[in-house]
């Protein structure tokens, strides 16, 4: 089910409503047949798949928790395995074995072996990972295990959450549904604030630039010079507004229940490094490679050459995450190159900046690292959304052949009123990004007249009504995930 549909705006309010109306006791019974159907809307049969990661789960960690030594660690492994497993067959066999073949035909032998002919269930990667977190944070004996199986059930199916994230810890949101969640009107507004700046986010900006960005970038051999570079800055925009979107109203649709999930994004590209950019993009994975794979690969208490190994590998395997293709290992591979780098150069950069004095412009000196920042994330995000390594290198490399300026936009097969909308929601997304660098503004707003409120509220409104794009009525970018 899609968050920007009708049916969800259905679904959304009979489930919110209802939740309110039952006794506690009723409520998680209806959370847990609310995200069944939320799930089994987008393709019915794949309610097994999750079936069977929960039930190996749930038992996995009961046992985990009675066990000592080896036989503890045993059944991680299996809870582990078994995870994995459903991840590698489902979303990386095809990938993998396509890859074994070319070996194959290069040393000249057959790869019997056909692909799978499968469709990959939407959200895996992200309700696997939640699964794997409650195991593993049960062994570490920082998480009790959960004995109510459908409670278990419902803090890896709820609906919110359950295809996007944030990639939520057992420790954060197994025990809000034991709690009793009264009707609170500040809860009930500021999830909805926030579920409609989502929405803007969504429809209005990124839905836009996803037909410009699809345009250029299926057939990026027909662009070169500012036609790549405009729809390059146009997909960062994209999928920041897709998927922090999607967040949004995951995040507001649980605080209108009076549950609350992590923050999953922080204003990245405000970020003056890479190292700060990714402590503000997608925090909930960002922060699971950081806790459960780079610290356990011993993290930074190692020596320099391993530290950036442990980097490298840490970003190589989130860009395998991200999907079966060597253009997402190559972004990963880029981020990390780019935090080595960082690592590297940090000293030398503080040393000549004090030397000549440039920190005493701090604005001058922010507002450039910040674009040096930017830019060096665009470029990954080439490989991001080319559909082939050959593109992103063709891409790449033709940034800056033609900066012919006239006839651009239609090129780009882009109307005046479409860019007129871009052009006007990108500068709202720039502002309110900005004035939330020291202030939340659902807080700000909560203080303000009545006519200062609601003359927000109407403008959001008319703005997801008016601008919005609806025409494909457009899935979210990390559904794919």
């Amino acid at each position: 089910m899609l968050f920007n549909s009708f049916h969800f705006l259905y679904f959304f309010v009979i489930i919110t409503t209802t939740y309110y109306a039952l006794p506690h006791k009723y409520r998680w019974q209806l959370l847990l047949a609310a995200s069944c159907y939320f799930y089994m809307v987008f393709l019915p049969i794949y309610i097994l798949i999750l079936g069977f990661t929960i039930v190996v789960d749930y038992y996995a960690g009961i046992f985990i928790e009675n066990r000592e030594g080896s036989k503890k660690k045993l059944y991680l492994i299996f809870s582990l395995i078994a995870n994995i497993g459903v991840l590698a067959i489902f979303k990386y066999f095809n990938f993998l074995n396509d890859n074994l073949s070319l070996f194959l035909n290069s040393v000249g032998y057959h790869n019997s072996v056909p692909n799978l002919s499968i469709l990959l269930p939407v959200g895996l990667s992200f309700h696997t990972f939640q699964a794997m977190s409650y195991t593993i944070e049960v062994y570490r004996g920082n998480q009790k295990a959960e004995r109510h199986f459908g409670i278990y059930a419902l803090y890896v199916m709820f609906y919110p959450q359950l295809v996007a994230g944030p990639i939520e810890r057992p420790q954060n949101i197994l025990h809000q549904f034991y709690e009793r969640h009264s009707f609170d009107y500040k809860n009930v507004t500021d999830g909805l604030k926030l579920m409609a700046w989502g929405l803007f986010k969504k429809v209005v900006i990124a839905d836009r630039l996803a037909s410009v960005v699809g345009h250029v970038y299926d057939n990026p051999t027909n662009f070169e010079g500012l036609s790549l570079i405009i729809a390059t800055f146009f997909f960062a925009f994209q999928i920041y507004c897709d998927f922090s979107g999607y967040s949004d109203i995951a995040i507001g649709a649980a605080q209108v229940m009076g549950f609350k999930l992590m923050q999953n994004f922080d204003r990245p590209y405000l970020s003056k490094s890479i190292s700060e950019f990714w402590k503000r993009w997608h925090i909930s994975l960002s922060t699971w490679f950081r806790d459960y794979l780079y610290i356990s690969l011993g993290g930074n208490r190692v020596s320099q050459s391993h530290l950036y190994f442990n980097l490298m590998l840490t970003f190589l395997i989130s860009g395998l995450w991200h999907g079966a293709n060597w253009t997402y290992v190559i972004w990963g591979g880029l981020n990390g190159l780019y935090l080595i780098i960082e690592f590297i150069l940090t000293k030398p950069f503080t040393n000549l900046v004090n030397y000549l004095k440039i920190n005493r412009f701090p604005f001058i000196l922010n507002v450039f690292k910040g674009f040096i920042t930017f830019n060096l994330i665009c470029i990954t995000w080439v490989f991001f959304r080319a559909k082939t390594v050959t593109d992103a290198v063709y891409i790449i490399t033709h940034l800056f052949k033609d900066f012919t300026l006239k006839g651009v936009f239609s090129k780009l097969a882009v109307a005046k009123f479409d860019l007129q909308i871009i052009a006007f929601s990108l500068v709202v997304l720039i502002l309110v990004e900005w004035l939330q660098r020291g202030v939340s503004l659902r807080n700000w707003l909560t203080v303000k007249p009545l006519y200062v409120r609601w003359s927000v509220y109407v403008f959001l409104g008319v703005a997801i009504l008016l601008l919005g794009a609806y025409e494909q009525n457009q899935q979210f970018i990390y559904f794919q995930f």
